[in-house]
């Protein structure tokens, strides 16, 4: 008879800091260092005419942002490229932006509907963190699916996200049904796991609400989820980056020089902007 290898267990469990509709729940200088590559997330949720946060635009350097929507939609604009982009972002939809040398972009939530979603912040490699800015926008139907889970980024369930991957990780939507269970198999040398739950209730197998985020230990064994209610929770799993954190104002680096070089492309990119009337 074969022998099922035990689940993971949770380690660590918190509900982050709450600022109006904004909820951050991994930030550089707390989670982040255990869950690196993952080292920034935020949960985010306006309801349906509900005055929206108003983000501004600001720069990034070093690391790339992935904003996933739940529900809702909204307006984003970037500075990458000849001549920046713009947009609507659907629900379903991911935005992608790779903020190498320097970027700035801002967005918008649309407040007709309930938004909900999130933002998490990856962690780039040497090779990776001073590349030339890029974004990538995908709609709903752009990104696969693998059972109940939307692989936005890395691969699974024989799944490939259209989002090149910086290292070896994985970062799932995924949606239960009451009383659904879902077994969660990480790719090989995933060490790294945690979950954060966008609305609901499940099991994994400790109790987990809406504004959860859990850590799994370390163990690279597989995961157990049990949807209570129905239930929306993104899943991120990879590899440990192997690199040092070095931080600035939107900014994390691989070394203090990476970092000295990225904010300088910010400054370059805020005089174009201020000449174009944009800043």
């Amino acid at each position: 008879m074969q022998t099922l290898a035990p689940t993971r267990s949770i380690v660590h469990h918190t509900r982050g800091s709450s600022h109006g509709p904004i909820t951050r729940l991994v930030s550089p200088g707390d989670l982040g260092e255990v869950l690196k590559p993952f080292i920034f997330l935020d949960r985010f949720e306006v309801a349906a005419g509900s005055p929206p946060p108003r983000f501004g635009m600001h720069p990034h350097s070093g690391i790339a942002t992935l904003t996933y929507l739940i529900s809702g939609q909204t307006a984003y604009e970037d500075t990458t490229g000849e001549h920046g982009a713009r947009g609507v972002l659907p629900h379903g939809g991911v935005e992608w932006m790779m903020a190498g040398g320097g970027v700035w972009h801002t967005g918008t939530l649309d407040n007709h509907a309930r938004v909900l979603g999130f933002q998490l912040w990856v962690a780039m490699p040497p090779e990776l963190e001073l590349a030339e800015a890029h974004s990538l926008y995908l709609g709903p139907q752009d990104v696969p699916q693998a059972g109940p889970a939307r692989v936005l980024l890395g691969s699974y369930g024989g799944q490939t996200s259209p989002i090149p991957a910086p290292s070896n990780i994985s970062y799932l939507g995924v949606h239960l049904q009451a009383g659904e269970t879902w077994h969660f198999e990480p790719p090989a040398g995933h060490t790294v796991a945690w979950a954060a739950v966008g609305e609901g209730v499940l099991t994994a197998p400790a109790a987990l609400r809406t504004g959860d985020l859990a850590v799994f230990e370390d163990a690279g064994g597989a995961i157990e989820f049990e949807a209570q209610t129905d239930t929306a929770f993104v899943l991120g799993s990879g590899v440990p980056h192997p690199h040092a954190l070095f931080t600035g104002p939107y900014s994390v680096h691989t070394s203090e020089e990476a970092l000295h070089r990225g904010q300088a492309g910010i400054r370059e990119r805020a005089q174009l902007l201020r000449q174009q009337g944009r800043l």
